[in-house]
């Protein structure tokens, strides 16, 4: 699991019209086993929805407060610290149902449509652009763009009550439909019970953003009085959940806590998976590696328990082993970005750069806002001597990332370097095109 630096955006060309603002940091937890597992979690949800599972992803914020929201129509970002807070499996499906609403009812657009003047919007634009992607694991903290005027940052993510409400009753219904407990919504909404009796400065950030009242808990336990509750199988998504959660503690808490709690999750997999992170953390490496292997001897073909065996190897300095195991997590799930770049990096640092090209090039032809996968990627190009690809592709890292003058340092070099009307050459010409527009609007 990583803690990527992210500035999300549709494309290079978004940011030549944007207005480029200063943005409020926060970091976001990339992992490909962690997004799988909520993927599993969310899918009958977001099928409900009339949404495609497979476009909109499930996010988390490495963040310890009680959140979750949407500023786009591809994605749906919930604070560690939520996840943590919840208990199974139907909760985190309630919080993905009540935010899937708020896409498929229309409010984020409409929203965007009455924001007000040109300035405004392309100051939102921005704010939606720079949003979550990647870039490196020692690059510091994910840069979440939500503007720097932070009125409009409150009136574009506070919700009005009738979206509330309208969102509440969608939600519900998407439960129902998907087999899911309604009573997970009501575990969520008792979660924040006694938050709005705070002043503003101790609230959830879930609460100043989607304001909650007792009437509205009252409809949802009408709601589920007069439908009762799903008898729908939920062992998958309970497993799920339960690994996500899994990881996810292991990862943030102190290894004697998660030692101390192997169990907790009921499952025989997920307690080794965790025991194998909390060893590695107490630099147990042999402990570790047998840890995991236990835990692939029981899912042979679980992609992302060699992957995290590969991190393990990688971080113990044992490349060519972590390329092997890598190699076989990309055999087993070919079209992940995460895993192609994880396997990626193993070769490049094992020193087999021609394969780590190809690698890193599918990774990105996956996910092209993988700022780390990027970094990886401009090296594998330098090693080869290709210098004006390696120019661009740290051009586009730093264009993702909103840092535009250094992007445009690099994409005014990767311009001299790439054959002219080339598609490359193009990329690097959307980037300078976007830094110089920056600039002029800096300047005014």
């Amino acid at each position: 699991m990583t803690f990527h630096t992210a500035t999300r955006i549709a494309s290079i060309l978004m940011l030549i019209f944007a207005l480029a603002l200063p943005a409020r940091a926060v970091t976001l937890l990339r992992d490909a086993d962690l997004e799988y597992a909520l993927a599993q979690v969310a899918t009958p949800v977001l099928k409900a929805a009339g949404l495609s599972a497979a476009r909109t992803k499930i996010l988390v914020v490495d963040d310890g407060s009680l959140n979750a929201f949407v500023v786009s129509n591809d994605a749906i970002y919930i604070h560690s610290g939520l996840i943590g807070r919840m208990t199974n499996a139907a909760m985190l499906q309630a919080v993905i149902a009540h935010e899937a609403a708020h896409i498929a009812n229309g409010h984020i657009t409409r929203r965007l449509t009455n924001i007000g003047n040109a300035r405004t919007v392309a100051g939102l634009g921005t704010a939606l652009a720079v949003i979550a992607a990647a870039a490196g694991a020692g690059e510091g903290a994910t840069v979440l763009a939500l503007g720097s005027q932070s009125a409009a940052q409150r009136a574009f993510l506070r919700h009005t009550r009738a979206e509330e409400s309208a969102a509440d009753q969608s939600g519900a219904r998407y439960l129902r439909s998907a087999g899911v407990p309604l009573s997970g919504m009501l575990d969520v909404f008792r979660l924040f019970r006694g938050q709005e009796a705070l002043s503003e400065s101790r609230q959830a950030p879930y609460v100043r953003s989607h304001p909650l009242s007792r009437d509205r808990l009252r409809a949802i336990e009408g709601f589920a009085a007069a439908y009762g509750e799903s008898s729908g199988d939920t062992s998958t998504s309970d497993y799920w959940f339960a690994r996500a959660k899994g990881k996810l503690t292991a990862y943030q808490r102190k290894p004697s806590w998660t030692l101390n709690r192997l169990g907790e999750t009921g499952y025989r997999d997920v307690a080794l998976m965790r025991e194998a992170v909390a060893r590695h953390g107490n630099s147990q490496t042999k402990q570790a590696l047998g840890a995991i292997d236990k835990a692939i001897a029981l899912r042979p073909q679980d992609p992302f328990l060699y992957d995290l065996k590969g991190q393990i190897l990688m971080e113990t300095r044992q490349f060519a082993a972590a390329a092997n195991i890598t190699g076989r997590a990309v055999q087993l799930r070919p079209r992940d970005g995460l895993l192609q770049a994880s396997h990626g990096r193993a070769l490049l640092a094992s020193g087999n750069t021609t394969a780590a090209l190809g690698a890193l090039e599918r990774a990105r032809t996956i996910d092209f806002r993988d700022g780390s996968m990027l970094r990886d990627l401009s090296v594998a190009y330098a090693k080869t001597g290709q210098r004006g690809m390696a120019s661009l592709i740290t051009a586009e890292r730093y264009a993702l990332r909103g840092r535009l003058e250094d992007a445009g340092i690099h994409a005014k070099r990767a311009t001299g370097l790439l054959p002219e009307g080339s598609g490359p050459w193009q990329r690097a010409h959307d980037v300078l095109l976007a830094s110089d527009r920056a600039a002029k609007k800096k300047r005014r």
